[in-house]
């Protein structure tokens, strides 16, 4: 719901900041390592994760974009929750955790608070693979849409279409169109989706 929020840091402390952005004070919890990269009294923006429950919201957030990336990684390993994956990323650098994941040393994970062996192996066993896949330099770098393929995958996964069913899609597009020219995006979401 809220990509990020930027405003004027008005309170920080380890657990949580208040940000003053165009007259509304937001509570935003952040972990150790977004609490060592603010400095008192700045402008600032953070990157955000709402949680959303019965019993209240809950807003998150993150110095850079690729911490956010890697706790929503985190918090959809089963028993991981936002309040666990923001003491996990308290714990170590989002770049030492991934290592670790990618890497299976249990022993760093099982040494985060609240997790233990079983939880340490369900991590890596889930997360291995999706962040070799990623690789440390994208979960590292900003997203970009570098090309029209890239927008185009983006609009479809967003309509609801499964990830790898729209990318066989738009392959499919781009063997078709063997000629060499440039496809506009929009062009390869409709003909995208004659073939899916």
């Amino acid at each position: 719901m809220y990509a990020y929020i930027q405003g004027r840091l008005v309170f920080k402390c380890p657990a949580y900041v208040v940000i003053d952005a165009g007259g509304v004070g937001y509570q935003i919890n952040i972990s150790l390592n977004t609490y060592s990269l603010l400095a008192e009294g700045e402008n600032c923006k953070l990157h955000t994760w709402l949680h959303v429950k019965e019993d209240g919201h809950t807003l998150y957030g993150f110095m850079e974009e690729s911490e956010r990336r890697l706790f929503l990684h985190l918090i959809s390993v089963s028993g991981i929750g936002p309040n666990t994956g923001r003491m996990i990323l308290s714990s170590a650098t989002p770049e030492e955790i991934q290592t670790a994941l990618v890497s299976g040393d249990v022993a760093l994970i099982k040494r985060i608070k609240g997790i233990g062996p079983k939880t340490a192996q369900r991590m890596i066993l889930e997360l291995q693979d999706k962040l070799k896949k990623d690789g440390i330099e994208a979960l590292t770098a900003a997203p970009q849409f570098n090309t029209a393929k890239d927008e185009a995958l983006s609009a479809l996964v967003m309509l609801g279409f499964a990830k790898n069913v729209a990318e066989k899609a738009l392959d499919q597009v781009y063997k078709m169109n063997a000629s060499g020219g440039t496809l506009s995006v929009e062009y390869l979401i409709k003909a995208a989706l004659k073939n899916l």
